[in-house]
């Protein structure tokens, strides 16, 4: 590019500093140009021109923005504001949560006292307040560190990990089987027991030390909210804790679920559990209060927070009766989204008012609105930008519907995900179309049901899936099943796990990519689900499935070794279920050969697990087969028979 600058000079500049360096600029030139569809700009200028007229839409919004309503009530921006809202309403309500959390922050902060010198290598950095107001309209405030101003923090040093939300489910399931009772505590302003592990400081206004010392110097000392690694700080110090002073110990299998060896009341062992989620605790034991009491002689826990879990990551706990193999009556823990949804659906019925948007269908009876329709194959016009936020933020609601439970839109909602760049106005239908099926059909429960999962031999097998695995292990002499190691003594009941697995081969239109579909189950209690298009293109149904297996064999291993290292026993070997012969012949009998050698891994993989005894292959009749709901897109009936299979 020919560049002209400001004193008369011209220059040639390669491109590509160019778009680095002036990127708005050079769009706007290649649109007043002509040349804005050249292969250089074609792809780069739209992209360019939305990102100019977001921000110039985020300026022109701050600097006519309106007074904040939440639930009716004015939200405050500053703390004058609040104040004054106060003497409005005559009352104190802000005052209090204001004066509440500034009395709780003071520990975080260290006053420099007249001749006291900022430490070296200390990075002066703003803090603000904000405001809301909770679900029960109660004030609340908290008082924020601007972190994004210190980049001298290392990406090592900013992550913290949190339970997995197949742990959660897990840590149900055992307390169901070992019959253990369950509490939630929430620690209060848990970052500010964590010490502070950047070099920052502040300019203090009269809210914090009073009028006297306005402008002076406090080093923050404690991992106030805001600074990038509070939370890091934060997991790291509870961690420390609970292990010294508690004595749990962090499993291998997911270091934010703790356990710790202990006797039941009539004499048999078990273990205790801890989760935690920032600073969400869970305790599972036969006398939870115990290990949270001790918790509290620790840290601070809020008011009124320790009770049987009621909503856990924005899901329902309910405790739900089961009948076992007797027919007698059982307790258990059941997990709903009702709550989450309901709430989900009323913040998106107010941007369909806002856009003039509507639901495609009246009753609809599935997530989309017709079982032939293809998403690859839609041609209608694509959506402008509010549509597309709409979009996005759709798919985002519906991904941690699916991660908490709601299995029954999880296809659909991998489907649609693949457009969330460039969606059409089509794709937009159906998510809405899935929104308004969410409305429709709201209760839908996971039952954390321990009891074990009957499967036998399909009638006719000549040979046995134990049998056909003694054999394997002929072909495959140094295949094992080697036992973790720093592995806990297995305590408490068994569980078994089994999987269903298929696959929809050349299933996309367009790409010709099979789509794979796996749920795995821990006794009768569905614990990880699976649905994804596979990263090749398989020239046979034989192919996708076997790529579907080895894809199966991979999560059960990591299930395996979790549940080993959490100290659950294992009863048997996991078993994959399968609705493709030709799979089970070849990855099962020692006599089948290898056609396909793009397949040799997946093949060679399944057939060590199995003679490892690891897992069994069965076959699956496919109308029964559940992961058929996760590959395909079906009717109303065949959805309704395998829901009731996964969810109550």
């Amino acid at each position: 590019m020919l560049i002209q600058w400001e004193g008369g000079d011209e220059s040639w500049i390669p491109m590509n500093v160019v778009k680095e360096s002036n990127p708005i600029e050079l769009a706007e030139y290649s649109v007043r140009r002509g040349i804005h569809d050249e292969p250089a700009f074609a792809w780069w200028t739209p992209h360019v021109l939305r990102k100019r007229n977001y921000l110039i839409k985020r300026l022109r919004s701050k600097s006519s923005m309106k007074n904040n309503l939440k639930f009716g009530l004015k939200v405050p921006k500053t703390i004058q504001e609040a104040y004054a809202i106060d003497l409005e309403n005559g009352n104190k309500l802000w005052s209090v949560a204001i004066k509440k959390e500034l009395k709780n922050v003071l520990v975080a902060f260290h006053l420099l006292e007249e001749g006291e010198n900022i430490p070296v290598g200390s990075k002066q950095i703003p803090y603000h307040i904000i405001f809301d107001v909770k679900f029960d309209l109660t004030r609340k405030t908290r008082l924020v560190a601007g972190g994004h101003r210190n980049k001298d923090v290392p990406a090592h040093a900013a992550y913290s990990s949190v339970v997995s939300r197949d742990s959660v489910r897990l840590m149900f399931l055992i307390a169901a089987l070992n019959e253990l009772n369950i509490l939630v505590a929430d620690i209060g302003n848990a970052y500010l027991n964590a010490p502070c592990k950047e070099r920052v400081h502040v300019r203090v206004g009269p809210e914090l030390f009073g009028e006297e010392n306005t402008g002076k110097i406090a080093i923050i000392v404690r991992a106030l909210y805001g600074l990038k690694s509070a939370g890091a700080s934060w997991r790291n110090h509870l961690s420390i804790a609970i292990q010294t002073e508690l004595g749990f110990t962090s499993s291998k299998g997911d270091p934010d679920f703790y356990f710790k060896e202990k006797t039941s009341p009539n004499g048999d062992p078990y273990y205790s559990y801890l989760i935690v989620y920032v600073d969400d605790i869970l305790s599972v034991d036969h006398n939870p209060r115990e290990s949270i009491d001790m918790i509290g002689s620790i840290f601070r826990i809020k008011e009124n927070s320790i009770e049987k879990p009621k909503i856990y990551l924005g899901a329902n706990i309910c405790e739900w009766s089961y009948q076992d193999e007797s027919g007698e009556e059982h307790d258990t823990y059941a997990m709903g989204l009702n709550g989450y949804v309901k709430e989900a659906i009323r913040v998106v019925e107010e941007r369909m008012k806002e856009y003039n948007l509507s639901y495609p269908g009246r009753k609809p009876k599935t997530p989309f609105t017709s079982s032939s329709y293809r998403p690859e194959l839609d041609c209608t016009q694509l959506c402008n930008e509010d549509e597309i936020t709409l979009y996005q933020n759709l798919m985002g609601i519906f991904r941690w519907v699916c991660e908490l439970g709601r299995l029954d839109i999880l296809l659909e909602s991998s489907l649609l995900s693949q457009y969330m760049v460039a969606p059409r106005h089509g794709h937009l239908s159906q998510a809405l179309n899935m929104v308004h099926y969410l409305k429709r059909h709201d209760r839908s429960w996971i039952v954390f049901n321990p009891t074990k999962f009957e499967k036998d031999c399909p009638i006719g097998e000549e040979v046995e899936p134990v049998e056909r695995a003694a054999l394997m292990a002929k072909m495959y002499p140094d295949a094992a099943d080697p036992t973790p190691p720093m592995m806990p003594q297995p305590r408490g009941k068994s569980v078994q796990i089994t999987a269903f697995v298929d696959s929809d081969h050349a299933g996309n239109k367009v790409t010709r990519r099979s789509h794979t579909g796996i749920l795995i189950f821990v006794n009768m209690t569905p614990i990880h689900w699976f649905s994804k298009r596979q990263n090749t293109v398989e020239t046979s149904t034989f192919g996708a499935e076997f790529v579907a297996l080895r894809t199966a064999c991979e999560l059960i291993d990591g299930l395996r070794y979790k549940l080993r290292m959490l100290g659950v026993p294992l009863e048997g070997p996991a078993r994959l279920l399968c609705d493709n012969q030709a799979v089970i012949k070849n990855g099962s009998f020692p006599e089948s050969v290898l056609k396909k050698k793009h397949c040799s891994v997946a093949y060679h993989y399944v057939r060590e697990a199995i003679a490892s005894m690891k897992m069994l292959l069965y076959w699956e009749k496919f109308d029964s087969n559940l992961a058929d709901l996760f590959t395909k897109v079906l009717n109303v009936e065949t959805r309704g028979k395998l829901i009731r299979g996964m969810l109550s």
